[in-house]
């Protein structure tokens, strides 16, 4: 496995933060998941099941492909990107009723791929690739 310093000593900036927002969405869809096991009942077994599961998982691929990203591997960049699209329309749906979270939500999404694709972050992920 690569390490970041292999190459540079410091990823740019942008792309720390976007990772470090990346990796507090990972952490927040776990803690999801941690509320929804606990308030599951009888009635709803199977959807909070699915819930819970859904939550653990796309937590820990965020998490994952963070890591990835902070280790210079260029796989875990796409992943993180679908996830603010997917994250901004999900903030675009619920803007009618819960605007300060929509907002929130579309914040962060836009600030990740923001410093996933200025062109520091871009030419440091390169750089890393291209040596392989």
């Amino acid at each position: 496995m690569k390490s970041p310093a292999s190459t540079s000593p410091t990823l740019p900036v942008p792309l720390v933060m976007a990772l470090v927002l990346t990796g507090l969405e990972g952490v927040v869809m776990l803690g999801l998941a941690v509320v929804e096991l606990f308030s599951l009942d009888l009635g709803r077994l199977a959807m909070g099941l699915t819930t819970t599961a859904f939550f653990v998982g796309y937590g820990v691929g965020l998490l994952w492909c963070a890591y990835g990203v902070w280790q210079r591997e260029t796989w875990g960049r796409s992943p993180v990107v679908l996830a603010q699209l997917i994250q901004l329309g999900v903030a675009w749906s619920w803007f009618g009723g819960t605007p300060r979270l929509s907002v929130a939500l579309a914040v962060v999404a836009a600030l990740v791929l923001v410093g996933i694709f200025v062109p520091a972050s871009l030419r440091a992920l390169e750089e890393e690739h291209q040596q392989a």
